[in-house]
């Protein structure tokens, strides 16, 4: 069985590889946006533990999903709250698990609709590295091989954790 990281450290590595690439292109002020649920999570703390004081964005991308008609709509669906101006703003855009890619295209299509950013910087707590689209991390806490009938969920909001569980593939 595939032992699972603690949040905290995972958290560790994210904010060092942000605070290393934000360096490094001479961001000083990005503006950061959490993909609902997990990702708003994983963002709120990155954000209080790098200072930043801009304040949050959270993306639900439910209407931006490709695969909308074939599974429906999430009944728990809330409206984007993007309270700052993306035009030209370097964004980082934290999600929980990333699989497919499928989600990372949703939420950019999502922010260009709200104005073409400067930069996305992506970052996420797991790679599970099955992707469908070619959409790559630039900061990934860990990166993790699960067999088919595994996925990755992040619990919380307090304390986090992460969860694996079998599909029933």
């Amino acid at each position: 069985m595939t032992q699972m990281p603690e949040v905290e450290q995972l958290l560790d590595r994210m904010e060092q590889g942000l605070r290393d690439i934000l360096e490094q292109r001479g961001i000083s002020d990005p503006a950061v946006i959490g993909i609902r649920t997990g990702g708003v999570w994983l963002a709120e703390r990155l954000s209080q533990r790098l200072g930043l004081s801009t304040p949050l964005g959270e993306l639900d991308i439910s209407f931006y999903r490709d695969d909308f008609s074939r599974i429906g709509l999430n009944p728990r669906v809330k409206p984007s709250s993007l309270p700052f101006d993306t035009e030209g703003r370097d964004i980082v855009l934290i999600d929980d698990v990333l699989m497919s890619g499928r989600t990372i295209r949703a939420a950019m299509n999502e922010i260009f609709d709200y104005g073409r950013p400067g930069s996305i910087i992506l970052a996420t707590l797991v790679d599970l590295g099955a992707r469908e689209l070619p959409i790559q991390p630039d900061i990934a806490g860990q990166v993790l091989s699960l067999p088919s009938s595994q996925r990755v969920k992040l619990r919380g909001p307090e304390p986090l954790r992460i969860e694996l569980r079998e599909t029933g593939e």
